[in-house]
């Protein structure tokens, strides 16, 4: 069984990652940088469950910021809330989505995710890096209990300025049958993952047609460049002085910041920083950052455009469904390379689930409808 990094109630029902906030219990978001700090406050979902009577079960370990494949770069274990899900030992999980980790390790352990519309659920009360695409989605094992702790989270939270008053009208019913909805299969991503799947969509009476989406590597490469600015900026507060590791060897104030920093923060998260800094510096800004953002505007009309035809994109959440080790030193190249499945949802804000070990992206606030189509295929025993 997959470990908790604090065990919160031996009876609780619902497990956190590391990098949501829950009052008085650590949060290090896997880093280094913040051991010993404990919040004074819970994150608005945290809340919201509680309030609505389930129980926290514990924090679950994450990588370092949630910046890796599955949590690979975590001292624990990897696909930790989902292999508690896939267990039974937890009925969900709460998870940050920053860069598709959770739809990565739902797909690895064979159970389901949904990241929702971006600003249904309040970002109030996590660990930022990325604020324009990170979202807490939910693992459960199946597609109605996602829904059913999604419709409890979900919600305007004036504490949270990223958050939507339009969450009101979604329907996370996933009763829906697939019988008649049309999904477009992504050819340029296609691989051995899908094939069961579209015999299953099919069998159902979906229809599944291809088509081409080459939009999906100029997302994979934009949303490389505003993660990576936005978490330089975020991370640009951790540095040693009011919280967290501290250097225990400095001679003035740059000697602290850059040693503390250094000595905190792992490899891909240096990486991260510095591809980021780079991206944001003097010449690059308007050829980079600037530059990615247009993409976003354009992928997403384009997305808008093929919403009017079809009810779903269909596409793997990673290029295996299990986990394969690599040297740390390939990590920042490993990321990119497996944000290709996953980038379109986190550049776009667009709900996206995984189920069956498939992705399942969906146009705005048509959550519901992605459930129902993972509640299609699902496995009598899931």
């Amino acid at each position: 069984m997959a470990k908790y990094i604090t065990e919160i109630s031996k009876n609780g029902n619902i497990a956190v990652d590391d990098n949501i906030l829950v009052k008085d219990y650590p949060a290090t978001a896997g880093s280094k940088m913040l051991e010993g700090f404990v919040p004074l406050f819970s994150a608005t979902a945290v809340e919201k469950l509680t309030a609505a009577g389930y129980t926290l079960s514990g924090k679950t370990a994450i990588g370092e910021f949630g910046l890796d494949l599955y949590g690979e770069t975590s001292v624990n274990d990897i696909c930790a809330a989902a292999s508690l899900v896939k267990e039974g030992a937890v009925k969900a999980a709460l998870n940050v989505d920053l860069n598709g980790a959770p739809r990565r390790a739902a797909a690895i352990e064979g159970v389901t995710f949904i990241k929702p519309t971006y600003g249904t659920v309040s970002r109030y009360g996590i660990i930022a890096c990325a604020c324009s695409g990170e979202q807490i989605g939910v693992t459960a094992k199946n597609a109605a209990t996602a829904a059913e702790v999604l419709s409890v989270i979900a919600g305007y939270d004036e504490k949270d300025g990223t958050s939507l008053k339009e969450v009101k009208g979604i329907d996370y019913n996933c009763d829906a049958p697939a019988k008649g909805m049309k999904l477009a299969l992504v050819k340029e991503l296609y691989n051995e993952n899908l094939a069961a799947a579209v015999r299953a969509y099919k069998a159902a009476g979906a229809e599944v047609e291809e088509i081409s989406l080459p939009e999906v590597f100029a997302a994979q490469t934009a949303w490389q460049i505003l993660y990576s600015a936005e978490t330089t900026n975020n991370l640009s507060r951790f540095d040693g002085v009011k919280y967290g590791y501290r250097t225990e060897k400095y001679k003035n104030i740059d000697e602290l910041y850059v040693s503390s920093r250094t000595e905190a923060f792992g490899f891909l998260t240096k990486a991260t920083i510095l591809y980021g800094s780079d991206v944001l510096s003097k010449g690059r800004y308007e050829d980079c950052y600037d530059k990615a953002l247009k993409v976003r505007r354009k992928v997403v009309e384009k997305l808008t455009e093929l919403f009017a035809t079809y009810d779903a994109l269909l596409m793997p959440a990673c290029s295996k469904n299990e986990f394969e080790g690599y040297p740390i030193d390939e990590a920042f190249e490993k990321v990119f390379d497996e944000s290709r499945y996953t980038a379109t949802a986190s550049i776009t804000g667009l709900p996206a689930v995984v189920a069956e070990g498939v992705q399942l992206v969906g146009d705005y606030f048509c959550d519901g409808k992605l459930l129902a189509l993972a509640k299609a295929i699902e496995k009598e025993e899931a």
